[in-house]
């Protein structure tokens, strides 16, 4: 578990760094970041990260693509997580 969570730090905090510099390189007319890249750092577990930075540097929020899909991975990866515990562990114990 304690490696999941450092993973998943990790992951986020690369998303995040990826859409700053995205952000940057967008201002400055240089080589961006591609779209699949920000996509893949996701799909991968970054979702939080990659959002948040999205919304605090205003890079990407006026794009549908990100702004719907982006959240629509979380819940998807959220519900994966959610019926992978269930069939683990025979429901959900309170």
């Amino acid at each position: 578990m304690q490696y999941l969570l450092i993973y998943l730090g990790c992951i986020n905090l690369a998303g995040a760094i990826a859409v700053v510099l995205d952000k940057r390189r967008a201002k400055r007319g240089a080589w961006r970041v591609p779209e699949r890249t920000l996509f893949a750092f996701c799909v991968l577990g970054g979702c939080p990260g990659v959002y948040f930075a999205m919304r605090a540097v205003r890079h990407k929020t006026l794009h549908k693509r990100f702004m719907l899909g982006i959240p629509a991975i979380f819940i998807l990866q959220i519900a994966i997580m959610l019926l992978i515990y269930y069939k683990m562990y025979g429901g959900f114990h309170l």
